[in-house]
């Protein structure tokens, strides 16, 4: 059953300027995204800085304002919700941010924290306490620290509690939002680990926010790759990641770093040239032309379409998508 479902979403920025705040122009952070997430599913949507991945998470948050299209969960169109309603999906959709430091209050203690999405939806106060003793339990984390404050823990310790609060009220969807980018990448695994040994134990989906592949690669069933506001290119992760098709999904997986030293030869790093575009002034035709390295004069008179190039595989593309594949 789809649990998520993002249609044509774009979230644009007006950019102002000057003493009198005149309009100078539109920054297009998602400019047209479609995206299904099923239920214990993980759907990894990654990309570099500015791609607007967090930005799609945000918006199905309610963090961000929807210029056009739709987000629905459970089939029914959020921006429908009537108070009731909004406050029930909140019940059923939780986040993990990037930094556990900035995500918890330094005053308050490990219960308090882990406690909050319980008070605010009305819990019974009498059960808050071993509902909190049983989230610790879950995440790895001892009952005895619940009086510590989060400066007393280590950075993956951190991002537990924030992990235990984010599942306070059993929630169907999790969106973690480069949720180990922050720790050391002795500590990346076990978090990881965590969160798939939750997904089976629980029965979540996630959507996972991410601008490194080699850290979705073993969570996630599905890869949205972004770049300058839309999607090039989703697929089954397998399919993704030993078939890729785009040009910039080449460039991502070649940066990965290779365990074995005897197969780093094998292995051509392809480097894009430039930086990302800016989003108020994206190239015309394909947003990626301007550091493709197969580029053709043609990729420069209208964006291409999302195409599928096997079951479940889709690219954006023109010299790569199949032949007839239409284009607009």
């Amino acid at each position: 059953m789809t649990l998520l479902s993002i249609e044509d979403l774009k979230v644009h920025f007006p950019v102002r300027t000057g003493r009198f705040g005149g309009a100078k122009g539109l920054v297009k952070a998602v400019d047209g995204v479609s995206l299904s997430l099923a239920e214990r599913e993980t759907l990894a949507v990654v990309g570099e800085s500015g791609c607007g991945k967090s930005t799609t998470g945000n918006a199905v948050l309610g963090l961000a304002p929807v210029t056009a299209g739709r987000i629905l969960f459970e089939g029914r169109d959020m921006a429908r919700f009537d108070e009731a309603e909004r406050k029930a999906a909140w019940r059923e959709m939780q986040v993990v941010f990037q930094d556990p430091v900035s995500a918890l209050n330094p005053r308050q203690s490990i219960a308090r924290s882990i406690a909050e999405p319980l008070v605010i939806h009305g819990h019974p106060s009498a059960e808050i306490p071993g509902r909190v003793d049983e989230l610790m339990e879950l995440v790895g984390l001892n009952p005895d620290q619940r009086n510590r404050r989060p400066g007393a823990l280590s950075g993956g310790q951190r991002q537990r509690v924030v992990i235990a609060r984010a599942l306070a009220l059993s929630p169907k969807l999790v969106i973690c939002d480069e949720p180990v980018s922050a720790l050391d990448v002795s500590i990346q695994s076990q978090i990881l680990n965590l969160l798939m040994r939750l997904q089976e134990e629980l029965g979540l989906a996630y959507l996972f926010i991410a601008h490194d592949l080699s850290v979705v690669r073993h969570i996630a069933d599905r890869v949205a790759v972004m770049y300058l506001g839309i999607v090039v290119e989703e697929g089954p992760a397998s399919k993704v990641f030993g078939d890729p098709q785009h040009p910039y999904t080449e460039a991502l997986l070649s940066a990965i770093p290779v365990p074995d030293p005897a197969l780093k030869g094998r292995r051509q790093r392809i480097r894009l040239e430039g930086d990302l575009p800016s989003p108020l002034d994206p190239p015309p035709g394909c947003p990626f032309v301007t550091r493709c390295p197969i580029a053709e004069p043609a990729c420069r008179e209208a964006r291409p379409a999302l195409v599928d190039v096997d079951e479940g595989h889709r690219v954006r593309c023109r010299v790569r998508a199949p032949e007839g594949a239409a284009n607009s």
